[in-house]
């Protein structure tokens, strides 16, 4: 039982249509019972204007048909108006799934109900989460390029050493694992003894991780260091968290020049299946850029996010075989092992670079597939976070 709107339309700033009373009570101006609109903003739902309510001329019996002539504030922008039945002090009653007129445009007036309305913000809130990362990234791709060099170029500037330690800053962390695992513990991996084995094996392994742990690691703090930004300028924010992806990738770039130099200054052929490179990297900044969106939104709220993570990383670094064989993880372990996407991105790489071949398809679909609702959700996280950034900081 509710309510029926014959014949609506738009005459100038006002709503005129009939409504029908098809509910067992009569409708009287004397108990509330009126019609009003509101408006509201259509990406949040919050509402704007509570405009005025009319009343009907006359008490509505059921089955019968009152006038009605209301002036109504037009949408503008992202809004939307809602003209409903009412009864003051108890209900508006599209709430209540009455059907209600929609004024989307100035223009475009429709009948329709709180489901449906519901229905078309989800399936248009779906629509957005899959265009709005593409779409920001791709409309500031300028920005992104700049603030990526000058990150990485500022990163050590003043320093003896300059942007050379783009160059050195990775080469002297793998050195170092490499130094305690592969000659102080003298790990080795199956089929060949040797040292320099070891360090292609491990070396094709931390070339992933170098990307991936330096974006995740420094986003829960991305925001606070350009607060500048967040409070005082008309700025996407959202590129910030890609700006550490970008400058994460360019460190990874530089270790795999490196590391394809090492294996031909070790006698090795150059890997002619690293074209096949592209189907890892791809999951692999999907990923990674999905994952440090929703830590640099969750970093505004929870300054210790950073140490916390820290940790994390630490953890997940050595449960991921990237130092040690795989034939050295328990057996109970394996089957959590292979759902790391990490493992995969690392056994991926070590086929292209040390074995010439493919990666395996069956996990490489399964991370194209992860990566890409981690990338979506992450974006769709920090996009619902951002409103509250300039009041927190």
């Amino acid at each position: 039982m509710s309510a029926a709107y014959l014949a609506p339309r738009l005459d100038g700033s006002a709503v005129e249509f009939d409504i029908r009373n098809e509910t067992n009570e009569i409708w009287r101006a004397g108990d509330g019972f009126g019609i009003g609109y509101q408006v509201f903003d259509a990406e949040t739902g919050t509402l704007i204007v509570d405009g005025p309510r009319v009343t009907p001329e006359r008490d509505v019996k059921p089955g019968e048909t009152a006038h009605v002539r209301l002036e109504v504030e037009a949408p503008q922008g992202d809004t939307y108006t809602i003209v409903s039945a009412m009864r003051e002090h108890v209900a508006w009653y599209w709430e209540r799934g009455w059907p209600f007129l929609l004024l989307e445009t100035a223009e475009r007036l429709r009948v329709t109900t709180a489901g449906e309305l519901r229905r078309a913000r989800l399936w248009r809130s779906i629509g957005r989460a899959f265009v709005y990362p593409w779409r920001t990234i791709w409309r500031n791709r300028s920005l992104i390029r700049t603030m990526t060099r000058r990150d990485v170029l500022g990163r050590y500037r003043g320093s003896f050493g300059g942007s050379f330690w783009t160059v050195f800053s990775p080469m002297l962390l793998m050195l170092t694992y490499f130094f305690v695992f592969g000659v102080v513990l003298d790990s080795k991996i199956p089929g060949d003894p040797s040292r320099s084995a070891f360090a292609l094996y491990y070396l094709a392994g931390m070339l992933p991780w170098l990307a991936f742990s330096e974006a995740v690691g420094r986003s829960p703090s991305v925001m606070w260091e350009h607060r500048n930004f967040v409070k005082k300028l008309v700025f996407a924010v959202e590129t910030l968290p890609v700006n550490l992806v970008s400058a994460g990738l360019v460190t990874e770039c530089v270790a795999v020049v490196l590391f394809c130099i090492l294996l031909l200054a070790l006698g090795r052929t150059f890997p002619a299946a690293i074209a096949w490179l592209p189907l890892l990297l791809i999951p692999q900044v999907l990923f990674t850029a999905g994952l440090s969106w929703f830590l640099a939104g969750l970093g505004v709220f929870f300054r210790d996010l950073g140490q916390i993570l820290g940790f994390l990383l630490t953890i997940w670094f050595f449960a991921t075989p990237i130092c040690y064989p795989e034939n050295q993880v328990p057996h109970a372990a394996a089957a959590l092992l292979s759902k790391n996407p990490i493992y995969v991105l690392v056994r991926g790489y070590r086929a292209i670079l040390l074995e010439h071949h493919a990666p395996a398809f069956g996990p490489l679909w399964k991370l194209w597939l992860l990566s890409a609702i981690v990338f979506v959700l992450g974006h769709a996280w920090f996009y619902k976070l951002r409103k509250s950034f300039a009041d927190l900081m």
